[in-house]
């Protein structure tokens, strides 16, 4: 199907170009977000009479977008989940839990704005794209640790999946005497 883009669309086009996509992709999405237009004459003639305030309101949603990028620009987000001592989080973190996170701070973002491949499923500092406008992303981190005491701790940079930090045991200093009495004999019987 060919359709008119309203606006710039990522992977498909820029606003005004006439783009072939396929007929679900634009009755699903295109069409229904008011993202496009058919493509025919009555509708090329009203987007051309329509295109300046096309283009207002697009410039309009990107300064809004920008003004919301600059305030989460280098902003770190704390996520609390149970996980276990190898740092294996008990559940994942996905793109709803990080709206949530936002929306709690006061930054109203969609779950589909938020571009997460995988869950999140261990501790640790994680970068997370945020798709504000087809024209402004933003990169936030997400800071998930067991407590807020260890999201202090993970932000200086010390590693929550050690033995020391589980144990307060420093790994290099473990040697096999401390363990095995060398001098003990065995007892038992052979197999």
């Amino acid at each position: 199907m060919q359709v008119i883009l309203l606006e710039r669309v990522a992977k498909l086009g820029q606003m005004g170009e006439t783009v072939k996509v396929r007929d679900g992709f634009a009755r699903n999405y295109l069409l229904p977000l008011g993202k496009a237009l058919r493509a025919n004459e009555a509708n090329k003639k009203r987007f051309d009479a329509e295109r300046s305030t096309l283009e207002a309101r697009n410039l309009e949603r990107k300064s809004e977008a920008q003004t919301v990028a600059d305030q989460l620009d280098g902003k770190s987000f704390v996520v609390v989940r149970s996980a276990g001592e190898t740092g294996q989080l008990y559940g994942s973190v996905a793109a709803r839990d990080i709206v949530e996170v936002l929306a709690a701070e006061g930054f109203n973002i969609g779950r589909n704005q938020v571009d997460l491949n995988n869950p999140i499923k261990t501790i640790g500092l994680h970068d997370v794209v945020l798709h504000l406008h087809s024209e402004v992303e933003i990169k936030v981190q997400m800071n998930v640790a067991r407590s807020a005491d260890e999201a202090e701790r993970q932000l200086k940079g010390e590693s929550l999946t050690s033995a020391d930090a589980i144990y307060g045991v420093d790994e290099d200093a473990l040697k096999a005497e401390d363990f095995f009495n060398p001098e003990a004999e065995f007892d038992g019987e052979d197999e």
